[in-house]
């Protein structure tokens, strides 16, 4: 019948009540939830631990790492320095090598020319062929091509292949071979036009042919 006794009891139930609540707001703030669509007999929200989401991450990256046996830009950055400088150096020998093989070729293309196509025509003297017009400073090509193969084996016979310097017998020849084939470029047209008259004048083309049959 005392009013203040409910009072009092009320006032109990109600912060009672608040702790409660206080309580289960405090467990949703530390607790981590993910919230997932639900699948067929679930209900409500999917609760992911830290330790699960750390081992999902850690199956993504296994599948998104690159399969054994295949190469990365970081795999081939850990190769041994050694190894590529060796390689390179190997390249090197060989573009060097193929360098000097052709020069050599195409000297003794020269000199085929020079020996059986030139050179007879000028001992025949024919009178309406000239030669000099048609062939032009081949023999001094051939000069300075047989001088650029010389400095070639020069720099590299008996010399490591880290020591042979190829690049300044280049410049050292750079002058004369610009000026040769100054010359032989410029009058290659003409040359041309030279050499299909010729063709037009039977007597001339048997001349040309038998040195052809000569070189072959």
């Amino acid at each position: 019948d005392c009013p203040g006794k409910e009072g009092v009891g009320g006032r109990r139930r109600n912060l009672a009540l608040l702790r409660n609540k206080l309580y289960m707001g405090q467990r949703r703030k530390t607790e981590p939830v993910v919230e997932s669509t639900t699948t067929a007999g679930d209900h409500g929200t999917l609760r992911r631990s830290q330790s699960d989401r750390t081992e999902y991450s850690q199956k993504l990256q296994e599948k998104m790492a690159p399969q054994a046996g295949s190469s990365s830009p970081a795999t081939l950055l850990q190769e041994d320095e050694g190894q590529v400088s060796r390689r390179m150096m190997a390249k090197r020998v060989k573009i060097i090598a193929e360098l000097m093989q052709t020069e050599k070729d195409y000297i003794s293309d020269l000199d085929l020319c020079i020996k059986e196509v030139i050179q007879p025509l000028r001992n025949k003297q024919i009178a309406r062929f000239d030669v000099d017009g048609l062939f032009s400073n081949i023999e001094l090509v051939h000069q300075v091509s047989a001088k650029l193969l010389s400095l070639l084996e020069e720099a590299t016979t008996d010399v490591e292949p880290p020591m042979q310097i190829i690049g300044e017998v280049f410049l050292q020849i750079k002058g004369p071979l610009e000026d040769t084939y100054k010359i032989y470029c410029y009058r290659h047209d003409d040359a041309h036009t030279m050499l299909e008259s010729y063709e037009k004048d039977e007597e001339l083309k048997q001349h040309l042919r038998h040195c052809v049959q000569s070189l072959k």
